[in-house]
């Protein structure tokens, strides 16, 4: 494994002082990374997740870093179930008085290839990852104000096969492709209501998502070839570039795939 580590990001406290996100996929992994990164600057978040155990932990971190309770709220619920995503969205309305952002982060993988895949996991991994996308998207668009945005995670995968083991996802692979054109498809229909759409594809993040041991010799050595920055990357790299999508600073970019890989894609 490589040595090198991800530099410190500088954190600016005042950058997303007064707005709301809900960021769903809150209680684990890249959205934790998202909720936490968020927070910290100045931003009041929703954490979604049907996860309530970890959506607790995640607040907890939050409360913990900032001595401050107040900056999150917990929503849970499953961002298949029209119903409980509605909730979710009225409760954070309800709480923080508005909706500026969302962020679409909850998103599952499972390890089955094309001969062994069943159509009840085809159905699980498209209904999570695409058409919980679209769900909260469409919930959450009728609360958000003028000026603001929707990030939603796909990944490399929508773009290139990774196969280390003889097999890909294709499952995966249809469900993340799906969102990056739902992306590009929400940044039209909602360019006149003043809400940019982005997408941000990560690369191999540290995270459990997989359940596969990214720290093994065996698999930096499947990577190792393909990235031009020798590390993993870590939740704080996705969430360093939510924050810059959702600020001021990006308030000429929309419908934009924005792959944050190490370099994965360039060969």
């Amino acid at each position: 494994m490589s040595t090198a580590v991800r530099p410190d990001s500088r954190i600016d406290a005042e950058r997303h002082q007064g707005k709301v996100a809900l960021v769903t996929g809150a209680a684990s992994g890249i959205g934790r990374g998202i909720a936490q990164r968020l927070a910290g600057e100045g931003m009041l978040v929703a954490c979604l997740d049907v996860n309530g155990g970890g959506i607790e932990e995640t607040m907890g971190r939050i409360g913990e870093a900032l001595g401050d309770d107040g900056r999150a709220i917990s929503c849970t619920a499953d961002v298949r179930d029209r119903a409980q995503v509605r909730a979710a969205v009225e409760a954070t309305v309800g709480v923080f008085g508005k909706l500026d952002h969302l962020v679409s982060a909850a998103g599952l993988v499972t390890m089955t290839g094309f001969d062994d895949l069943d159509d009840e996991e085809w159905d699980r991994v498209i209904d999570v990852n695409l058409k919980g996308c679209f769900l909260v998207a469409q919930e959450a668009a009728k609360a958000i104000s003028d000026g603001g945005s929707i990030v939603n995670i796909s990944t490399i995968e929508s773009d290139v096969v990774v196969s280390s083991t003889g097999h890909c996802q294709p499952h995966y692979n249809a469900s993340k492709g799906g969102v990056r054109m739902l992306t590009k498809a929400l940044a039209a229909e909602l360019g006149d209501r003043g809400i940019r759409v982005n997408d941000i594809a990560p690369g191999v993040v540290d995270t459990p998502l997989t359940g596969l041991d990214l720290h093994a010799p065996e698999a930096w050595a499947f990577m190792e070839p393909r990235v031009l920055i020798k590390r993993l990357g870590q939740p704080e790299d996705i969430a360093a570039a939510v924050s810059f999508l959702l600020s001021d600073d990006a308030s000429y970019i929309t419908g934009v795939h924005l792959p944050v890989d190490g370099g994965w894609l360039v060969r």
